[in-house]
């Protein structure tokens, strides 16, 4: 039988994912500007701690941060579910490694359940506050786009550019609500793989079990993918609107998993050439900062289909080296 949380090292386990997890989130709120590569890593210690305490005493470290979170934020508000909804996909992630499930299938499946429970409590949310769910989002947009106004302000960025910004916001806020959907769900599939990433050296290094997935740098996206993005394509194409967001909701769903692809060719060629790791970490920051970059890699992703720049065995598996 499991101890109970005040037994042995739990409690003092439980506290450590605790402040961790909330000194990550102080510095996703309070560091501008980088504070959102900050929030990336919030998953991270409700996965190890998840994975090493197991379901029933590692649930307690999201429910206390959540609970501390809320006690900082004044309440329920929106950033508590995006909060909440990180530290589940940390959960989530744990749960799936272990099933026997291949990587696509248990990052698909993790944000899965993120998404799902999102949704249910955004609905549950606007029904609570007696506002539909659209103009909750709105609303949240445009909150969260002057908020940004204000930072571009704060870190001097010229006038000019903040008038034209200004007057574009409400353009902006329409085309972010319609979009927000595959932004999400996108974003979600990114931080996901990002943390999977992260939490396989330090589980193993802690001797805590991680599922073998092969080398993640040798991954592909499976080839019928490229039918989403002709699908998705074509739909862009119709006249109707409606047609052309789900179309251009689809293809930035599909296109952020070629980026994943780019970044695990990008990767294979810095093993491959033996960069030392500051040099890594550099261009890994150069391509999440400069939009180019992302486009680049996207594209490496997309043309790899064809291309093969790894020149590797699609049919070939092999064992990922120790962290």
């Amino acid at each position: 039988m499991a101890p109970w949380p005040f037994q042995s090292g739990v409690s003092k386990d439980i506290a450590t994912g605790v402040m961790a997890t909330l000194v990550i989130f102080s510095a996703s709120v309070f560091m501008p500007v980088i504070g959102f590569l900050f929030s990336m890593f919030i998953p991270l210690p409700v996965l190890f701690y998840r994975t090493k305490l197991g379901r029933r005493h590692g649930m307690i470290v999201p429910l206390v941060a959540i609970a501390v979170i809320g006690f900082i934020i004044g309440g329920i508000t929106m950033d508590i579910v995006f909060f909440s909804g990180l530290m589940l996909l940390g959960f989530a992630l744990s749960e799936m490694f272990e099933k026997a499930l291949p990587v696509e299938m248990a990052i698909v499946a993790a944000c899965g359940i993120v998404l799902g429970v999102g949704l249910g409590a955004m609905v549950m949310y606007s029904i609570a506050s007696n506002t539909g769910v659209v103009s909750l989002v709105s609303a949240y947009v445009a909150t969260n786009l002057k908020l940004s106004l204000q930072l571009y302000q704060s870190i001097g960025i010229p006038q000019e550019t903040i008038d034209a910004i200004s007057g574009s916001l409400d353009r902006i806020q329409y085309v972010l609500v319609r979009i927000l959907p595959s932004l999400v769900a996108a974003s979600t599939l990114f931080v996901a793989w990002t943390n999977l990433i992260a939490a396989r050296p330090i589980l193993e290094r802690r001797g805590l079990a991680f599922p073998d997935y092969g080398r993640l740098n040798r991954w592909r996206a499976p080839d019928v993918l490229i039918w989403g993005v002709i699908g998705s394509g074509l739909i862009m194409l119709l006249p109707a609107t409606g047609f052309r967001l789900i179309g251009i909701n689809g293809l930035l769903v599909v296109l952020t998993v070629y980026f994943i692809q780019g970044i695990a060719i990008v990767s294979f060629f810095f093993e491959k050439k033996k960069l030392p790791r500051p040099i890594r970490v550099v261009l890994y920051i150069m391509i999440a900062l400069q939009q180019l970059f992302l486009l680049v890699i996207v594209c490496i992703g997309l043309f790899d289909m064809w291309i093969n720049f790894r020149k590797i065995d699609p049919d070939k598996r092999e064992p990922d080296l120790p962290a």
